[in-house]
């Protein structure tokens, strides 16, 4: 590999790691603020709790996505859709590592394994809506 080509798969890297760490560090400033303030109360959400944790993690990663294809050297929709298979792989471990700890609804690991690839592509067009 010639050291074009080595910058190219480190800003590639690079992009999905950073889009990966926005929505982490997002989601658990959030949690954190909301154990804080008492919206969450417990290690186990409720439904409406759940919902609330749904909508702002799929705002973060779309946030995170188009973060992704923003630094993407090329092909922002591609290195997007790999920050999602991240995600889902992520998400689909912690689903069944978690599944019967009773730490709320089952629907919403799930949510979080069936939102990764939608929020990517969201954040992906909009970043391709920019470039024209």
């Amino acid at each position: 590999m010639n050291t074009a080509e080595t910058n190219t798969t480190g800003r590639s890297i690079w992009a999905i790691v950073a889009g990966f760490l926005v929505v982490v560090v997002l989601s658990i400033g959030t949690d954190l603020v909301l154990h804080a303030t008492h919206v969450y109360t417990g290690p186990q959400l409720n439904h409406n709790q759940s919902a609330l944790a749904t909508a702002y993690r799929t705002l973060f990663a779309i946030v995170g996505s188009y973060i992704t294809a923003r630094l993407a050297p090329h092909k922002p929709m591609k290195h997007a859709l790999i920050g999602a298979a991240v995600g889902t792989v992520i998400a689909t471990g912690g689903a069944i590592a978690t599944w019967n700890k009773d730490l709320g609804p089952h629907w919403y690991p799930v949510a979080l394994v069936l939102t990764a690839f939608p929020t990517a592509w969201i954040g992906a067009k909009v970043r391709l809506a920019q470039l024209g």
